[in-house]
């Protein structure tokens, strides 16, 4: 279904019936990411899948938005379905919104599930600030006057080479994964109050094991679990575990 939130139309689906659970998706991705696990914790809860704004179905902001701008219209929408107090599940760019949310507004989230999240500053090796420097750079010279459209083009393949995949595909919500990008939510961690399951498969190539342990360290009432053989999508590489270890996890008196 669609609701006007914040101005922007954003789509999100409704399943099962019980205690709220709320899902949200990576960058790139949409609410349709997560495959079989909405169905699954439909059998137990009521479940509640966002496409995010920019993503699936749900309109882009007019202008970059900020980690903090995610959370806001995520709990403007919770309201708007009604819904006072909720568990969250966010996967790396939803696992974001889900630290911003529940460190924010204790008192809405109920338990936390973050799956390869992202929002860890990780450490930048030598490598990372040439790249970096030589992006600057390039858009530095060929901004000048006289490169027209040639010097547009340069940039852009410039950037497409040393920017990450999320970089190259990201066209008009670059602005937004920059921002987001920038921000390390570290300083969050302590404020969490909610029981955090904290989920991670030893094959991602996108979140390292560091940043997970940063969190799980973070956080008072988390727990940390590996899956092995799994990517940065384990609902979808080991979908019988994750399935079985979420739901035990969010059921009333499961304690991280």
């Amino acid at each position: 279904m669609l609701a006007r939130i914040n101005g922007l139309d954003t789509y999100f689906s409704v399943e099962g019936r019980g205690e709220p659970v709320v899902l949200l998706h990576g960058w790139g991705a949409s609410s349709q990411s997560f495959g079989g696990l909405t169905a699954a914790l439909a059998e137990a809860f009521r479940v509640l899948a966002v496409d995010l704004p920019g993503f699936g179905w749900s309109q882009a902001p007019p202008v970059a938005w900020g980690i903090a701008d995610y959370a806001g219209h995520v709990l403007r929408l919770l309201q708007e379905a009604g819904v006072g107090r909720a568990a969250l599940l966010g996967h790396s760019f939803g696992g974001r919104i889900a630290i911003a949310l529940a460190a924010r507004q204790p008192a809405r989230v109920s338990r936390l599930v973050l799956v390869a999240s992202a929002g860890i500053r990780p450490r930048r090796r030598a490598g990372y600030y040439a790249r970096v420097a030589a992006a600057k750079l390039a858009r530095r010279f060929f901004s000048l006057p006289g490169w027209g459209a040639t010097g547009e083009r340069i940039i852009a393949r410039v950037s497409g080479r040393l920017g990450s995949r999320d970089y190259r595909r990201a066209g008009p919500m670059r602005p937004t994964l920059v921002k987001v990008g920038n921000e390390d939510l570290t300083p969050l961690l302590p404020a969490i109050q909610a029981p955090t399951l904290i989920l991670w498969g030893d094959q991602d190539q996108e979140v390292p094991r560091s940043a997970m342990e940063t969190v799980a360290a973070g956080i008072p009432r988390s727990r940390l679990v590996v899956f092995g053989g799994a990517g940065h999508f384990p609902f979808l590489d080991v979908p019988e575990k994750f399935c079985g270890m979420v739901k035990d996890f969010l059921q009333v008196g499961g304690m991280a």
